[in-house]
């Protein structure tokens, strides 16, 4: 029986590492289109060199026929657009940027499968910053209120992956992600800047953090978990688009205080500083989901808490620095 074929845009990111792993573990021939550049990123993906069954492809968000002709080479079942300017912050700093690949680069890859001309199944990663400040608990059916270029860039990609949907039959979904970190998230994001720093705090390398807002509450899960429901979505008989989260909210500082215990550390407040140039223009202070679509039709619930997240990122980085 032939093995299915999958790409993935966004390969050398946290989501799409852990994605091609766990495809792999399914008996996939994966391909991860990377951008075409003199020093390559692949320290999450380095673990899948010289696999038999993983191949590297040339490709960018911004260039269509780049993306047509790594569709005639991989010649996928599936394809699981995760590339994006990804990183909310930078996202005022690189507007047009943002909205040029993380939005118009949906596009480019759904124009590319149409002129393919064949039935591929596609996954499209949304994310909760769409929904901007929110009150309650957000599913499929509340109202989107993006609060910064990134999430407005996502939102067209969520929009324009639903009309392909509707407009050419196309089998496309969206996965509407609340908040998830890994050991493998990039040092620029809060989260991973956490534990990386409390790492180097245990081994004296330095003296405290340096923070924006603190005044944050998130609904965070492992990532691993979370790009294991992207391939549940594409396995169902009809496309649609899921909301996947914990349904717990937990704030900054909680994350905190976690972390700074894991090496023995309580009084965490005086190792953290704030600087106004990490607060972002416009904030998102609250964010949580509701996963029950998910949970009722791909029987699809985190298996990672909070708690566990944390230490393995915490402790990924203190290995990391001993060596």
């Amino acid at each position: 029986m032939d093995k299915k074929r999958a790409l993935i845009t966004g390969i050398t990111g946290m989501d799409g590492s852990h994605l091609a792993d766990f495809l792999l573990s399914k008996g996939y021939i994966v391909f991860g289109m990377e951008r075409r550049s003199s020093q390559k990123n692949r320290e999450n993906t380095k673990l899948l060199e010289g696999n038999s069954n993983f191949t590297f492809l040339n490709g960018d968000l911004s260039d269509q026929n780049s993306i047509l002709r790594v569709l005639k080479i991989s010649k996928p079942n599936e394809v699981y657009n995760l590339g994006a300017q990804s990183f909310v912050s930078e996202s005022w700093n690189t507007p047009e940027q943002t909205a040029n690949i993380t939005g118009l680069g949906a596009l480019r890859v759904l124009e590319a499968i149409r002129e393919y001309g064949e039935d591929i199944k596609y996954y499209q990663a949304s994310t909760s910053e769409m929904f901007g400040n929110m009150k309650g608990v957000a599913n499929e059916h509340t109202i989107f209120n993006p609060r910064s270029p990134y999430g407005v860039a996502k939102l067209y990609g969520h929009w324009i992956t639903k009309n392909y949907r509707e407009s050419y039959n196309m089998f496309n979904v969206s996965g509407i992600l609340f908040n998830h970190e890994s050991e493998r998230r990039g040092i620029e994001f809060v989260t991973r800047k956490i534990t990386d720093g409390v790492a180097r705090i245990k081994h004296g390398l330095q003296d405290n953090i340096i923070l924006g807002n603190l005044e944050t509450s998130r609904d965070w899960g492992y990532a691993p978990d979370y790009v294991e429901s992207m391939w549940m979505m594409l396995q169902q008989d009809k496309p649609n688009d899921y909301v996947i989260a914990t349904g717990q909210t937990h704030e900054l500082r909680d994350f905190l205080s976690i972390a700074f215990e894991k090496i023995g550390i309580s009084n965490w407040e005086k190792y953290i500083l704030q600087d106004k140039k990490f607060m972002r223009p416009a904030d998102v202070y609250y964010l949580k989901g509701d996963a029950t679509k998910a949970k009722h039709n791909l029987d699809w619930k985190p298996k990672t808490s909070f708690e566990e997240m944390i230490s393995i990122m915490v402790d990924n980085d203190i290995r990391k620095l001993n060596k």
